[in-house]
């Protein structure tokens, strides 16, 4: 039987870094924790310069499950121009729609751009403001330092993610969920689905005395770089 949960261990923990949705934690020593109690939280070493040793462990997924848990859903795919925007295109794409509003290629480029600028003024252009989006500064500065993300986000042809979808459903109040296609995700190359594997504003799902809360925006993520919308 252990051997059994170890092999379900592996398959869970390749599972999530293959899909980027592992997350990690240093902990002081090769036993002690920092949040969580799980038999399958294992320390992994490292040595650094002079010997200083630090410790890491996969955080446990908190109940909200892996691709393979979810259970796969049916839309239709609404194709998205891949010209370094499809994120944003997408976005208000969807948003424009949910509204019963439909955008024309002109229009739906330039608010995908007003999109894009108006990220790159709270992250860039508004110190206060940016320390509200704590997530995404996290996410943009592991990868580069933040003075080189501000200059490319200028760049029509910039790539969104996931630091731009924090700050966006928050700065939109738009409830986002993001897609990949089955046939991606299984082992075998086949089914014509959809999974879920990330959300973003759910805190906006609940509406207000004002109205009803926005509708959710469905994003597909699919071929490692590209979002269409999904209907």
């Amino acid at each position: 039987m252990a051997a059994v949960e170890e092999k379900l261990f592996n398959e869970r923990i390749l599972e999530e870094l293959k899909h980027g949705i592992a997350k990690f934690e240093l902990v002081s020593s090769p036993i002690s924790s920092i949040s969580s109690c799980s038999s399958h939280s294992r320390p992994v070493t490292f040595l650094g310069e002079n010997s200083n040793r630090f410790f890491a462990r996969i955080e446990p997924s908190l109940g909200k499950g892996l691709p393979a848990m979810k259970k796969v859903e049916r839309y239709s795919v609404q194709k998205v121009t891949g010209d370094g925007r499809c994120l944003f295109r997408a976005l208000v794409k969807g948003m424009a729609l949910n509204k019963g509003i439909s955008l024309s290629s002109k229009g739906e480029r330039e608010d995908a751009d007003e999109l894009r600028m108006a990220v790159k003024e709270v992250i860039c252009d508004n110190g206060k403001e940016r320390q509200q989006y704590e997530e995404a500064l996290i996410a943009i500065t592991v990868d580069e330092p933040l003075k080189r993300y501000c200059q490319r986000i200028q760049r029509s042809d910039f790539w969104g993610g996931e630091s731009e979808l924090l700050v966006l459903s928050r700065l939109c109040h738009q409830p986002i969920v993001v897609y990949i296609p089955e046939h991606e995700h299984t082992r075998q190359g086949w089914g014509a689905g959809f999974i879920p594997i990330a959300e973003y504003g759910s805190e906006f799902c609940q509406g207000s005395r004002k109205g009803k809360p926005p509708k959710v925006v469905r994003l597909l993520y699919s071929c490692k770089n590209h979002y269409d919308l999904l209907l």
